[in-house]
């Protein structure tokens, strides 16, 4: 009995010191590889998420990769500095440098066919993040978003710069128009609700295309069930400054409209009103009396004459 525990003693130490023993929880799936002196290193199996824990020999390797779906944060004015988010900025028709902000959603292929290859192509070599450092894509979150950086990056900025290249920068936002050289005047009540059709068009056009371009540039059909969402677009500071001033000057010229207007409105009402009082003069003498403040008992409009406008005692 005492040799029984000495020897599953022995067996558990080795396989501490050496592995062995794999498993995955709900959120991921595994690619085991071999490994030891002796061994070479080929993938042995795929684990499926929720695999429970079984034997896959001394020294093999475990590659785990989400299953779920992930997410890749596209940002617009580098604020953010975290792995697995990217600033890009793309020209439009026009050459004004755009900041898109946005998010890709996607699927990991979990064929094990295609994991195999994946793992192949992408799990035994190290990919530099945003953060400078090298990792491999099975690292935890780090990892799998250092490959995003170093590779899927690429695909996106692709399709972004190409379909946002087709517009000018007042199709996309059209506050552009108004610091736009131009000579024809800007009628600003067309530019309401242009820009968001076009956004939508933009963000249609690279969401079909995505899956097709990772395909193609990653070498297999390793992302699945891809989505893009485009959420804004902004500008470069200086035509950001521009479009503010002039959109302050359209204020103040349609506060100096509104007031020429109620000008205008107010000399017709004084014309209609003249009118009433040539029609009837005693209407007018009515209306001053209307207008005199409260207490005032004499009124002298003039010529040393005054005109009473308390009622005589009886």
């Amino acid at each position: 009995m005492i040799a029984f525990f000495v020897i599953l003693a022995l067996i558990v130490g080795l396989c501490e010191l050496f592995g062995g023993w794999a498993k995955t929880d709900g959120g991921h799936v595994a690619v085991i590889r071999n490994g030891g002196p002796l061994s070479n290193t080929k993938i042995k199996t795929v684990f499926d998420p929720s695999s429970g824990m079984r034997f896959v020999g001394f020294y093999a390797s475990q590659h785990d990769y989400p299953s779920s779906q992930r997410f890749y944060a596209i940002d617009a004015t580098g604020d953010s500095k975290r792995t697995g988010v990217e600033v890009v900025q793309v020209p439009t028709a026009d050459g004004i440098e755009v900041g898109t902000q946005g998010t890709v959603y996607f699927n990991l292929n979990l064929d094990h066919d295609t994991l195999k290859s994946f793992d192949n192509a992408y799990g035994t070599r190290k990919f530099q993040g945003n953060d400078a450092t090298y990792r491999y894509a099975w690292e935890g979150d780090e990892g799998f978003n250092s490959f995003l950086d170093a590779i899927v990056s690429r695909v996106v900025n692709n399709d972004l710069r190409i379909s946002i290249g087709n517009y000018r920068c007042s199709d996309l936002l059209p506050s552009c128009a108004l610091v736009q050289n131009t000579s024809t005047p800007v009628d600003t009540s067309k530019l309401a609700g242009k820009g968001n059709v076009n956004l939508a068009k933009v963000e249609q056009t690279i969401a079909s295309s995505l899956e097709t371009d990772f395909t193609s540039s990653l070498g297999g059909h390793y992302l699945t069930n891809v989505r893009f969402n485009l959420s804004k677009i902004t500008l470069p500071q200086n035509v950001q400054e521009a479009i503010d001033q002039a959109q302050a000057q359209y204020a103040n010229v349609s506060q100096s409209q509104a007031k020429v207007k109620q000008a205008q409105l107010d000399a017709q009402a004084n014309e209609e009103k003249q009118k009433g009082y040539n029609a009837c003069p005693a209407c007018s003498q009515i209306d001053i009396l209307k207008a005199l403040p409260q207490g005032v008992t004499v009124f002298a409009p003039g010529s040393g004459t005054g005109l009473p406008l308390t009622q005589p005692a009886k």
